[in-house]
């Protein structure tokens, strides 16, 4: 009855943080007295560079605005101003190529101009999206300005023709507006002082404080000349729209219109209430023309949202905060997963030559299950305010080591410690419990973890993401088996597969719906992890084509699920709905090929595959040699709850299918073994006989529950 509940509950609130709310309204609705929106473009800036003495004209505009930061990542890791701009014109993440820098210079022709070469974009970049925004605009009878290569590049139709353009913004009039109400502005002094010109511009040399200082201001002077043009009432937006070097940043976003003063601005692409995406810019513009946006635009146009920021000053040191947050991780998580790599190569070393010896048994179960709670300790650590520790990175290490201690700690204290699967049960009930709660709230705990992801990188900001996908898959299912083990040993077969079948089905939609979890490749792979535990303990044989059977019923579901996705008006999709459109328009291959591409890379990942190889060849081995390798753990495990190994396999299933169908790729069941394996361990060093009291006895092998049918 709780599973029917939880299920009913999911089902009737996707996207409730954004989608409940109905249509979002429009910029006039607003109350704007204008039709004029201007878009100003200030590439690389940051709040950190606003002040009220240094940046009067953006200072002031902050005090009339709603504020938030710009997660600004395209194609590649890094965003330059072309590639930005070429954003906002697509209305999809895209980049140039090896062109990246700054915007061509545009042709003058008549009042307006051209991009020289702009059929490249198109016939060599592949980005068949370009000229989306303009070519909607001329369609519709809309005129817009550009002001500078970026708002050329912005507005331009597919031809690289731009109606109106101004160079600078001192031929920008009332008459102008009037007749051309749309306006896109490039305000590129902060990002030319560290690019060396042209369209194939290269990174420079950092800027010392006081050039990026001067740069700053430059920028500033030019976004007041925009603004004077401007009538009061026009509804104005400035965006940071690229980086400016190797190491991506939040940017600053901020949008003025009626009643935005000290709001925030988040975005209903982001599900967060203060980040927003650059394909936001093309959605706003065209929701403020009155035109419907083409199909393929994937952002949603920017309101002010119902929170607060407090004073422009507060606001700036919370976003900057946001974003040292998102450095830290990014600049922790090749030495996170490299160190989980050596402490499970480690740990299986030392257990193998322990087991052998059949010494010290119950210290190799405490070290399983410490590492083994490591993984969820990486997210409960967002529970603790970590980011505003002098030293970030300290706090943040010296929390998760803190609540992995804790973790194991629970796990050996009461009276399940005395059962062998207890301690499994209280690390894989943390696990998947944490992760299905996080994302009922929001996903928080992803947000920002290691394990997880960041605003700042921009590959994922709501939902469940792959590795956590790992996790949440291993934790239900070993938690579901151990549930499965106590009713079969009541003779209840029929409710132990219907236990399996509720916790990971109710888990398995969490995680596809969209909204919640909206993680596309998860539903795949986890479907037939969970048929495959259900079949085991069922009795019943899982044959290939079975399993490939149950991996095609995954496909359906998610598909049936990305549909009803498409069916809701577009600003309430996500990609699981635009992905049934890219279906239609063919555009789906490219993405399958793309994330096809990128799991195939994982294969050569030095950190991932050591722990996949080690963790795998680990239990092949202890199966296969259960004397020899383990001193019998491994099979004193499966001996004492066969359900346990159909947990097992079904979390092998699911973390190999995983791997198959998600870009992220190794990592899905790395982390799968990573939580599967020790636990495993653990729980048979308890169901050897005396295994605390006196190592070197050989263990006694019970049966204490029917055997599943062979996998």
């Amino acid at each position: 009855m709780l599973a029917v509940v939880a299920l009913l509950t999911v089902l009737g609130v996707p996207g409730a943080a954004w989608a409940s709310g109905g249509p979002v309204p429009s910029l006039a609705e607003h109350g704007a007295q204008g039709p004029v929106v201007a878009l100003i473009g200030v590439p690389g800036l940051r709040w950190e560079d606003l002040s009220a003495r240094e940046t009067p004209n953006l200072w002031r505009l902050a005090g009339q605005s709603a504020l938030g930061t710009m997660s600004i990542r395209t194609v590649g890791p890094v965003t330059c101003p072309y590639d930005g701009w070429l954003t906002v014109s697509a209305g999809v993440r895209s980049a140039v190529g090896y062109r990246c820098g700054l915007p061509p210079v545009p042709e003058a022709r008549g009042a307006g101009a051209v991009i020289p070469d702009y059929g490249y974009l198109h016939h060599v970049a592949g980005q068949r999206h370009a000229g989306a925004l303009g070519e909607a605009l001329r369609a519709a009878g809309r005129c817009a300005t550009a002001i500078g290569p970026g708002g050329a590049l912005a507005l331009a139709d597919r031809s690289g023709a731009v109606g109106v353009y101004l160079p600078s913004a001192d031929g920008l009039t009332a008459a102008a507006l009037a007749r051309c109400p749309i306006v896109a502005a490039d305000v590129d002094d902060l990002a030319r002082a560290y690019l060396a010109g042209g369209s194939i511009a290269r990174v420079a040399e950092p800027l010392s404080a006081g050039d990026r200082a001067a740069a700053v201001r430059q920028a500033d002077a030019k976004v007041g000349t925009v603004l004077a043009a401007l009538p009061p009432a026009a509804t104005v937006l400035v965006a940071g729209l690229a980086d400016h070097g190797s190491i991506p940043h939040l940017r600053a976003a901020m949008l003025r219109a009626p009643q935005a003063a000290g709001r925030t601005l988040g975005s209903s692409s982001t599900h967060l209430a203060d980040v927003t995406i650059i394909p936001d810019i093309t959605a706003t513009l065209l929701h403020a023309a009155g035109v419907a946006p083409p199909a393929n635009v994937v952002g949603t146009p920017l309101t002010p949202g119902t929170g607060t920021t407090g004073p422009v000053a507060d606001a700036a040191a919370a976003f900057e905060a946001d974003d040292a947050a998102g450095q830290t991780i990014r600049n922790t998580l090749t030495g996170f997963f490299f160190g989980l790599a050596v402490l499970q190569l480690v740990f299986y070393l030392v257990a193998f030559l322990l087991m052998r010896r059949r010494r010290a048994l119950v210290r190799v179960r405490v070290a399983a299950l410490a590492l083994s709670s490591v993984p969820v300790a990486s997210l409960l650590v967002n529970l603790a305010p970590w980011g505003g520790a002098s030293n970030p990175l300290a706090a943040h290490v010296g929390v998760i080591v803190a609540i992995a201690l804790l973790i194991t700690a629970v796990a050996l204290a009461g009276p399940w410690r005395r059962a062998p699967l207890g301690p499994l049960a209280v690390v894989a009930g943390v696990t998947g419990l944490a992760l299905a709660a996080d994302l009922l709230t929001g996903t928080t705990l992803q947000l920002n973890s290691v394990m997880g992801y960041t605003s700042v990188v921009g590959s994922r900001y709501y939902g469940l993401g792959n590795i956590p996908f790992a996790l949440l898959a291993t934790g239900i299912l070993l938690t579901s088996t151990v549930v499965a083990h106590h009713l079969l040993s009541r003779g209840m077969r029929a409710a132990a597969v219907a236990a399996v079948l509720a916790l990971g089905g109710v888990a398995m939609i969490l995680g596809g719906w969209p909204g919640i979890g909206s993680d596309f490749g998860g539903v795949i792979a986890f479907l037939p992890g969970i048929a495959v535990t259900a079949l085991m303990i069922a009795g019943r044989r899982v044959s290939p084509v079975k399993l490939g059977a149950f991996c095609v019923a995954g496909g359906v579901v998610v598909m049936a699920i990305a549909f009803l996705d498409s069916l809701r008006p577009p600003a309430a999709q996500t990609h699981l709905g635009r992905f049934v459109g890219q279906v239609v328009s063919g555009e789906a291959v490219e993405v399958i090929l793309r994330k096809l591409a990128a799991m195939i890379g994982t294969l050569a990942n030095p950190i991932l595959m050591p722990i996949l190889i080690g963790a795998a060849a680990f239990l092949v081995y202890a199966v296969r040699n259960p004397g020899q390798a383990s001193a019998g753990v491994v099979t004193a495990a499966f001996e004492h709850s066969p359900a346990l190994r159909a947990g097992l396999v079904g979390t092998l299933v699911s973390g190999v299918v995983g791997m198959l169908v998600n870009d992220s790729g190794a990592a899905v069941l790395s982390m799968a073994l990573a939580l599967a394996v020790p636990l495993v361990l653990a729980a048979g060093i308890s169901a050897l006989p005396g295994a605390g009291r006196s190592p070197s006895s050989d263990p006694v092998l019970p049966a204490s529950v029917p055997t599943p049918g062979p996998a």
